[in-house]
């Protein structure tokens, strides 16, 4: 069973930067597509960011690309998401994922709990 728990979020003024972590259990940490999403009430959760399982690919929603940075650590299990530019819009509650590509679709098959991300105008 593959668990994630993620860390780093909190309050921050708009444009200013944050860290997330998600540290996850489990030896298939490595066969993983690792991503992250954040959902404000009452809309969809989105897609934010997503990282290979070497690390040498990653993608990004058009939102933050340019903004946002994800990475991976395999040493340490932990995928991470560097916020920079912060924006109001940024207020989400932010999801670790892991999954695996079907075709074109990323398919996530565990979820974090979740950490709160609030950026004040």
């Amino acid at each position: 069973q593959v668990q994630l728990v993620e860390s780093g979020g909190g309050m921050v003024q708009a444009g200013g930067s944050l860290r997330l972590s998600c540290a996850t259990s489990g030896r298939t940490f490595h066969i993983y597509i690792m991503g992250w999403f954040r959902q404000t009430p009452g809309k969809e959760r989105e897609f934010v960011a997503r990282i290979t399982p070497s690390g040498f690919s990653t993608y990004y929603a058009d939102s933050v690309k340019g903004r946002f940075s994800i990475s991976r650590d395999g040493a340490k299990n932990t995928v991470y998401l560097q916020m920079n530019s912060l924006k109001p819009e940024d207020t989400a509650v932010y999801y670790c994922a892991a999954g695996l590509l079907a075709g074109p679709k990323y398919e996530v098959e565990h979820w974090g709990q979740g950490t709160q991300v609030t950026v004040s105008a």
